[in-house]
């Protein structure tokens, strides 16, 4: 059983990718008169088969090796490009999870996108998706990662696109799909690269390879620095971030797998790389130089952000900017351990916003108040939710961060410094939202504002549950230290920097003056903030100016130059065709006299250049 459950661990992934082809005669229109809602119901029914299925391959292969199956899909000369799937308890486990939120969020659409006409077409996008992201889990090729990658950036643009009808999101889809593009194309290079250096595309061959190859300072540093330029892109590290903010502007259910485990495919592939950017110094820095700027800059951005799905989604940024530096300096432990944490607790917090959004119809935060009464499902979500993301006692949070301030504490301490500073913030900006959305008085969008239906608590309560066990499954993992080493001191200053970032967001006074201040240097503070460090207008002042301007004169000189000179020859001949139509005049012997003054010209001509020649000789 534990072999043929191994040998079919590839059905996984193509339980979502035949829920999505099962939707397409619902979302293309063909079947209209039983309603979208059967292509739901599908996309549901192949993901629990995926869940079911990868549960018992994660119990399989929980103590056991790791087992690799190889597709050979193109072979050509030296060239071997397969399909190689890593079947361990590590990856099974990433897919399970996976799956497990996939589920919980289709679940979770079904009530937040009752009346959508395009029902099914989400379900088949959603289903797209978690195919994707399932396969990337198995992937042990990077010729099979790269391409799932475009896949994912593709789903993407497809989701956040969703409401093609509103102008605003057309544009957020294009902004999405184009900034990562620049990190695929990057990453392209690299993986063209690294396939030439090594030989093969297959984790274990590049893991031996890196072993033993010498590659000059240079070749290092840009096949590192291409390497990484596709994580930064789907993680939304600076200077790719802003795609994430954009992304908002699709279906909420859709935002629950964008913020939890799509950021988190892109933080599991670069740590599949880890042992390959050890040959890069350059690269290894710059994954701890940006991750540590994103990870305070968009702690700092989302405390300023009124939208409340922008404001979650810049603490996403900044965690992922931890996970970043952790493989920048070698520590994966860290990196997976908080990956984990973080998926499960903000695909929570993104459920009980949706919630939110879909029973007062906004996402303003200084328009709600008063909710706690009226919605305690989702209170209790969002505070359980909240809990576990930063460093409370004994939540997932508070022990992915012990283990990094452990693995910081003696080689790279101004790491912890910049844990504890991003725990802080986050706790500061969720109370924040916690204040202005459900407690105070209830404002005009929040006075009648119940509970939401059973489709979408059920899978929200879950999610609560399955948050509240995150510390025994970390506990069965053995991922918690033992209480004998615990450091003490660390867990202390975890706790502290919770616990100030809490009385800070207690204590300061959210009112209408807050939100937009009179004194000048507050308002540009402010603004300094909201508009994301105003990186979008440098970008349009720099990159898109230079990029614009040389297009504008490629544009001119294509059509002046290049045509004008096609032209120029093109009308010549016209001309030139037109002249001499009117000296033919039919009569073959005016042809002959011609011929034979043309030819006698060139006999002269000739003859002269001879004579010329014998005179030199002579004189």
């Amino acid at each position: 059983m534990q072999q043929f459950l191994i040998d079919t661990s590839w059905w996984v992934p193509c339980y979502g990718l035949l829920g999505a082809i099962l939707s397409l005669p619902w979302a293309t229109g063909l079947i209209r008169r039983t309603g979208p809602r059967p292509a739901a119901y599908l996309n549901i029914f192949t993901t629990f088969l995926a869940c079911i299925h990868g549960w018992a391959l994660f119990n399989a292969t929980w103590g056991q090796e790791s087992h690799e199956l190889v597709i050979h899909w193109l072979q050509a000369a030296d060239l071997d490009l397969s399909i190689a799937l890593d079947i361990s308890s590590t990856s099974v486990g990433a897919m399970e999870v996976i799956t497990g939120l996939s589920l919980l969020a289709q679940v979770f659409a079904l009530g937040y996108m009752e009346k959508d006409w395009a029902l099914a077409r989400f379900f088949a996008l959603m289903g797209f998706f978690e195919a994707a992201m399932s396969g990337l889990a198995l992937s042990n090729s990077l010729f099979l990662t790269y391409a799932l990658l475009e896949i994912l950036t593709l789903s993407t643009y497809l989701l956040v696109g969703f409401w093609y009808a509103q102008p605003l999101v057309v544009t957020a889809a294009r902004d999405a799909f184009l900034t990562k593009r620049v990190g695929d194309v990057l990453l392209l290079m690299g993986v063209v690269a690294l396939s030439t250096l090594s030989g093969s595309l297959n984790f274990p061959d590049l893991y031996e390879w890196a072993e033993t190859a010498e590659l000059s300072p240079t070749v290092s540093a840009l096949l590192g620095l291409a390497l990484i330029a596709g994580p930064i892109g789907k993680c939304a590290q600076f200077p790719l971030h802003l795609w994430l903010d954009e992304a908002m502007e699709g279906p909420n259910p859709a935002s629950i797998l964008r913020n939890s485990v799509v950021v988190g495919c892109g933080a599991y592939v670069l740590i599949k790389l880890q042992p390959i950017l050890i040959l890069s110094p350059v690269a290894s820095t710059a994954l701890v130089a940006l991750g540590a700027a994103t990870a305070i800059g968009a702690s700092l951005v989302a405390i300023a952000q009124i939208d409340i799905k922008r404001a979650l989604a810049h603490s996403t940024s900044a965690y992922l900017g931890l996970v970043f530096a952790a493989v920048g300096v070698n520590w994966t432990g860290f990196a997976l351990a908080l990956l984990f944490a973080h998926a499960v607790s903000k695909a929570l917090l993104f459920m009980s916003t949706g919630s939110i959004i879909a029973t007062t119809s906004c996402q303003d935060i200084t328009e709600m108040g008063g909710l706690w009464s009226r919605m305690p499902a989702t209170t209790s979500a969002f505070l359980v939710g909240s809990a576990g993301l930063v460093g409370i006692l004994p939540l997932g949070g508070f022990w992915a961060f012990q283990r990094g301030v452990d693995d910081f504490w003696y080689g790279q301490p101004w790491l912890v410094a910049v844990i504890l500073i991003v725990n802080a913030l986050t706790v500061f900006n969720l109370t924040r939202v916690y204040r202005l959305v459900f407690l105070g008085q209830p404002m005009p969008k929040t006075r009648r504002a119940p509970e939401v239906p059973w489709t979408m608590a059920v899978p929200m309560v879950t999610l609560t549950i399955f948050t509240l066990t995150v510390p025994l499954i970390m506990q069965t993992l053995s991922v918690l230290p033992s209480w004998r080493y615990l450091n003490w001191q660390g867990s202390l200053m975890i706790i502290g920097s919770g616990l100030t970032g809490l009385i800070a967001g207690s204590l300061v006074a959210f009112n209408h003056n807050w939100s937009r201040p009179i004194q000048a240097p507050l308002r540009f503070m402010q603004d300094f903030l909201a508009y994301d460090l105003y990186v979008d207008r440098l970008y349009r002042f720099t990159v898109v100016f230079v990029v614009s301007t040389v297009s504008r004169f490629s544009a001119w000189f294509d059509r002046y130059i290049v045509d004008g000179f096609v032209n120029f020859v093109g009308l010549a001949s016209i001309f030139s065709g037109e002249s001499l139509k009117y000296s033919v005049s039919g009569q073959s012997q005016a042809y002959m006299l011609t011929i034979l003054l043309g030819v006698g010209l060139l006999g002269i001509v000739l003859t002269w250049s001879m004579w010329e020649s014998v005179l030199g000789v002579f004189f």
